[in-house]
């Protein structure tokens, strides 16, 4: 890297208040396995170097496999990324994390998301509605939770969506040595943003992001809410999954940039995403929309052009991934991680996957 283009990224850097995002932590995200396997994939992701594993909330339970894995890499951090709010009562999260915050030594991450109306209110069969407020009063019923089972206090909890008021010693699980469950949140616009630097400990980014998308929207967002609130974005680590092109060859990289195209079409089809669209410039969400509509889903990557693939994944050749990732999202990220995505990531060495954790972290 150039003197003059580091220099940039450390002034970046120095801006939001996060040069301590000038060392990146690097995530195994947890592919979809069954249960019995993920201990040995979580043993695979310490011995290779890794820093944690993240699990996610689609066709399993993002709690179980923490649990399943964690006495087999009992040096990696675990985290959701994300469970899904909305569908759970926050005393059936809280006392799911706080099992998990006793089981892994405090080295577990609460990651929770909102997920959208149509899966919480059609694939749950749970309430919707105002979802930056409701997922802000889950965050304090949480804390109020885990502060009286740990401080014994009575449970007095009372907001606009939930109410707790009844602990009785038979339910309480009591006191644990790591009791400050980090709480992290997932989001995509700047409210969600705004809502992690007001009171989070973490942000997860959604992978359909770019380094532009972060430093014009993202981080802007999170500074408002964190200096309303006295903080800083020290007090909340950024953390996300990167698209990677890669390969081998020009051959295999154009085969996984077909199919990263693909799932930014995905994404870009829903209106959620528009605001990331819109700092481009790009105006090809209605189009995937009406496709989408339409259900002509294989033939919606051919409307991505090769240039915002470029802004949204890291491409490079197999033995410049991790440098590519890195001088990426070097003073934007505190830990990053491959999209589980692509075959010629499934198919990489035990001593290429070390060598592109290294070189991230580096």
């Amino acid at each position: 890297m150039m003197g003059a283009e580091r220099g940039l990224l450390d002034g970046r850097a120095k801006r939001y208040g996060s040069e301590r995002r000038l060392r990146v932590k690097v995530d195994y995200y947890l592919p979809e396995v069954t249960l019995d396997q993920v201990a040995d994939r979580a043993a695979w992701a310490q011995r290779i170097g890794f820093d944690g594993l993240f699990t996610a909330d689609t066709s399993h339970n993002p709690f179980f496999p923490v649990a399943a894995s964690a006495a087999a890499a009992p040096d990696l951090d675990y985290g959701t990324a994300i469970a899904v709010a909305f569908a759970r009562s926050p005393m059936v999260v809280a006392q799911a994390s706080w099992d998990l915050a006793h089981l892994t030594g405090g080295r577990f991450l609460l990651g929770l998301g909102t997920q959208i109306k149509p899966h919480i209110e059609r694939r749950f069969s749970m309430p919707w509605g105002s979802p930056v407020m409701r997922l802000a009063e889950y965050i304090e019923a949480l804390r109020a939770i885990w502060n009286t089972w740990q401080n014994r206090e009575p449970l007095r909890f009372k907001g606009v969506f939930y109410s707790f008021t009844l602990m009785t010693p038979f339910f309480d699980p009591g006191p644990i040595e790591h009791p400050d469950v980090p709480v992290y949140i997932a989001g995509v616009g700047p409210l969600m943003a705004r809502l992690a630097g007001e009171m989070c400990d973490g942000y997860h980014v959604h992978p359909f992001h770019s380094p532009r998308y972060l430093r014009e929207v993202t981080l802007p967002a999170m500074q408002k809410g964190a200096e309303a609130e006295g903080r800083s974005l020290d007090d909340v680590e950024m953390t996300s999954t990167v698209f990677a092109v890669t390969g081998r060859d020009e051959a295999e990289m154009a085969e996984m940039r077909r199919g990263i195209k693909q799932q930014m079409a995905f994404y870009a089809s829903t209106p959620a995403y528009a605001g990331m669209l819109e700092c481009h410039g790009w105006d090809f969400g209605p189009t995937l929309t009406a496709m989408s509509k339409r259900g002509e889903w294989s033939e919606m990557a051919d409307v991505i052009p090769d240039e915002a693939v470029s802004e949204v994944a890291v491409e490079a050749p197999l033995e410049e991934l991790g440098a590519a990732v890195r001088a990426r999202y070097r003073g934007l990220l505190d830990r990053a991680g491959l999209y589980p995505f692509g075959a010629n990531l499934e198919n990489m060495t035990d001593d290429q996957w070390s060598a592109v954790v290294e070189s991230i972290r580096a």
